[in-house]
């Protein structure tokens, strides 16, 4: 029997995807809502157009997804549980989301955070506004499936504080859920958000969400996003940012679960002084993929953007940076910085790193690079000399490597909730 072709496999498994859409389109949240069962149809068609990418995609070169098309996901159809176990909390006031709809039970009344679904008739001209589907099919099948997700709108000059966004699945079964999340600071406005995707259990599921966010002037977003889902979980997620002027989206990426994830961050600098960071870390296992994917569209002058990803990897594991820098002819006196640093762990580990400057503005001082290395042996000796236990000695160097990263996050909640989850991972790796 001849082996099923990479295109053929995706088609397959873009085939039942649709098929959930047609089963699911009479129950689907807006379906009373003409612009919204019609974006639903564009969106649709667009997936069923395009498939999932395969490797044969440039932007999908070192990432496959074929655990995602051979798997058979279902609908999570149960509902929602308020004796389901929760992590800690990482801020004052949480939201949860389960199976990727929102938990009154379970979250924060006194949250500036609404429940999309029941909003949808408020958010013509806006759901979509930032969100790409002709050439993202992930997205596409995003907008054709949300059933929920999280609605937060800062009036100018709103402080909405420290608020933890906890998105739990509960693994017991191959599910597969596609929140929306728009977000919107008016001019002025502050908001830390500590977004956590969490696996409860270990099967396989998909979890895939997608977050649009406006950040109006002089407005400041900080955005933590700790990806710690269960081990046969695939995470695909998608970020929007549209920055104005003297605005800043302060963004972490931290990937430590899954067994196959992907986090693209799309951000445009869309008036002059607006500032992008989009930092982050990946913590790989055996047997775990890990791809960050950036694409910084530099749209405005003077405006600065900073990325610095570091990636971890033990075991059989393979980690992907792919970091993109655009800056237009309109875009003077740019300054952007991008490093990849890796450290490997394991002469099995695997990391690809693909930086890239495309510019068109003649007065901007931009760079990138990447390294890649291992730990130093004369430093792991120095601290067993000391009486390190070695499993503790590897961690605190690791620790140490990644604290460049863990450091730049000024919030100070949200950085000590990515150092605790830093914390000891080699440790518990080791074990």
């Amino acid at each position: 029997m001849n082996a099923v072709s990479e295109p053929a496999v995706t088609e397959a498994g873009a085939a039942g995807f649709l098929h959930r859409f047609e089963g699911l389109r009479v129950r689907l949240p807006g379906r009373g809502l003409p612009w919204l069962v019609a974006r639903r149809e564009a969106a649709a068609e667009s997936f069923r157009a395009q498939g999932f990418p395969s490797r044969r995609v440039e932007a999908w070169k070192y990432t496959d997804l074929a655990p995602l098309t051979q798997a058979g996901f279902g609908e999570p159809l149960t509902p929602v549980e308020s004796a389901l176990p929760l992590p800690r909390p990482a801020a004052p006031r949480r939201v949860v989301l389960v199976d990727g709809r929102f938990s009154q039970d379970l979250s924060d009344p006194d949250a500036p955070v609404r429940s999309l679904a029941r909003h949808l008739p408020e958010l013509e001209g806006r759901l979509g506004a930032l969100a790409r589907v002709e050439d993202l099919p992930l997205v596409a099948l995003n907008t054709a499936l949300f059933e929920d997700g999280v609605l937060i709108d800062l009036a100018p000059g709103e402080d909405g504080g420290v608020i933890e966004l906890l998105s739990v699945t509960r693994a017991d079964r191959p599910v597969a859920s596609h929140p929306r999340h728009l977000i919107r600071l008016g001019a002025g406005a502050k908001l830390v958000l500590i977004e956590r995707s969490w696996g409860h259990g270990e099967g396989r599921y998909l979890h895939s969400p997608v977050f649009e966010v406006e950040v109006g002037e002089d407005a400041h977003v900080t955005h933590a996003r700790m990806q710690q889902e269960g081990k046969g979980a695939i995470h695909l997620s998608t970020v929007f940012a549209e920055v104005a002027a003297r605005g800043t989206y302060d963004s972490f990426l931290l990937h430590a679960g899954a067994k196959l994830s992907r986090s693209e961050a799309h951000v445009r600098l869309a008036g002059p002084r607006a500032a992008a960071h989009l930092n982050g870390a990946q913590l790989l296992g055996d047997g775990q993929h890990g791809d960050c994917t950036t694409f910084l569209d530099h749209a405005a002058p003077d405006c600065p953007s900073r990325q610095t990803v570091k990636t971890v990897l033990a075991g059989r594991s393979r980690g992907v940076f792919q970091g993109k820098i655009h800056v237009h002819q309109v875009a003077q006196r740019t300054d952007g910085y991008q490093m990849n640093q890796a450290l490997l762990l394991s002469d099995q580990a695997e990391i690809d790193s693909k930086p890239q400057l495309e510019i068109y503005a003649d007065d901007v001082k931009c760079s990138h690079g990447a390294t890649v290395g291992e730990l130093d042996e004369e430093q792991v000796f120095y601290l067993r000399s000391r009486g390190i236990p070695a499993a503790q000695a590897r961690s605190m160097l690791i620790e140490a490597f990644l604290q460049e990263a863990v450091e730049g996050v000024t919030e100070e909640a949200a950085r000590a909730a990515l150092a605790e989850a830093v914390a000891g991972w080699w440790e518990r790796m080791a074990a």
